[in-house]
C-alpha cells in the first residue's frame, strides 16, 4: 500500500511492505516486505529484502543490503557491501563501501571508512578519512586522510589533515596537521 515505482524493475519483487518509494532502473528491486524505504539511482538498495527505513541516493548505494535497517547512504556506490547493518550514515562516493556487519558509523566524504567490514561506532568526517579502517571501533576522525591508515585499532581519535596517518595502535590522540603521522 501507498507504494511508487518509476523505472526498469523497479521495486518489482513487492509482495506485502508499505510506504516505499523506488526511483531508478532496479532499484528496491528485491524489496518484498521492507517497509518506508526510499531509493533513487540505479540499483539502489537492488538486493534489499525486509530492510526499512532506509534512504538511499545514489548509483548502486546499498547496493547488497537485505535486512539492514534504519540506514542512510547517499553517493556512489555508498555502502555497497551491506547485508544486514543498521543505524549508519554514508554521505560520499564510497563511503562505508565495504562495509557488511558493522552498525552505528557516520562517515562522511569521499572514501570515508571505505573499507570498514565489521567495526562498530567509528565517526568519520573528510575525504579518505579513516579509509583503512576495517574492524577497528569507537574511532573519531576528523579531517582529509585523518587516521587514514588505521586499520584494526579502537578507541583513536584525530582531528586534522593527515592527523595519525601511519600510527597504528589503540587508545591514541592526534590533534593537528599531520599530528602523529608516520614516515
Amino acid at each position: 500500500t501507498y507504494n511508487t515505482a518509476f523505472g526498469y524493475h523497479a521495486l518489482s519483487g513487492l509482495t506485502t511492505g508499505d510506504y516505499n518509494t523506488a526511483l531508478g532502473a532496479q532499484s528496491l528491486c528485491s524489496n518484498t516486505t521492507g517497509n518506508r524505504n526510499t531509493a533513487s539511482g540505479y540499483r539502489s538498495a537492488y538486493s534489499n529484502t525486509t530492510g526499512q527505513y532506509n534512504t538511499v541516493f545514489g548509483y548502486s548505494a546499498l547496493n547488497n543490503n537485505t535486512t539492514g535497517q534504519s540506514n542512510t547512504a547517499m553517493g556512489y556506490s555508498a555502502m555497497y557491501y551491506n547485508t544486514t547493518s543498521s543505524y549508519n550514515v554514508a554521505l560520499g562516493n564510497a563511503a562505508l563501501q565495504a562495509n557488511t556487519t558493522g552498525t552505528c558509523h557516520t562517515a562522511i566524504g569521499v572514501l570515508a571508512l571505505a573499507c570498514s567490514t565489521t567495526g562498530q561506532l567509528n565517526v568519520a568526517v573528510g575525504p579518505n578519512a579513516g579509509k583503512r579502517t576495517t574492524t577497528g571501533n569507537r574511532n573519531t576522525y576528523v579531517g582529509a586522510y585523518a587516521g587514514c591508515c588505521n586499520t584494526t585499532s579502537s578507541y583513536n581519535t584525530a582531528i586534522g589533515r593527515l592527523a595519525m596517518c601511519g600510527a597504528t595502535g589503540g587508545q591514541n590522540t592526534a590533534i593537528g596537521n599531520r599530528a602523529l603521522q608516520c614516515t
